[in-house]
């Protein structure tokens, strides 16, 4: 599972809504992220942690609002359970979260399926 973060060109591979991600510098804390979503510009985001095989976390700022973005890893009896979290603080949170967290499960269902045939 952990490759599988840790390859963001390949983030398109299960997350349908970007069309394309970039890492620059290694897949630690520190090194930035763009992407570009479906329909939209360039997003930049930066690592803030890393922890191989256990969690990663990343942060992208808008203005005023910032959204933050959890992924972690944890074993479980016969395999390993998969979260991704978001929290959005700023103006209009309230509104942006939502739209920002709809695709989530998706996501994570495509990520997770993918991890079972690699």
């Amino acid at each position: 599972m952990w490759a599988l973060y840790a390859d963001v060109p390949g983030w398109v591979r299960w997350d349908a809504g970007l069309e394309r991600a970039e890492l620059r510098g290694p897949f630690a804390a520190g090194s930035e992220i763009s992407m570009t979503p479906q329909g939209q510009g360039e997003v930049r985001a930066r690592i803030t942690k890393a922890d191989e095989n256990a969690a990663f976390a990343d942060e992208t700022p808008f203005g005023e609002v910032t959204l933050r973005f959890a992924h972690t890893l944890e074993p479980v009896a016969g395999g390993t359970r998969v979260t991704h979290r978001v929290e959005v603080t700023g103006p209009g949170a309230e509104h942006i979260g939502p739209a920002v967290a709809a695709d989530l499960p998706d996501a994570v269902a495509a990520l997770v399926k993918l991890a079972e045939t690699e």
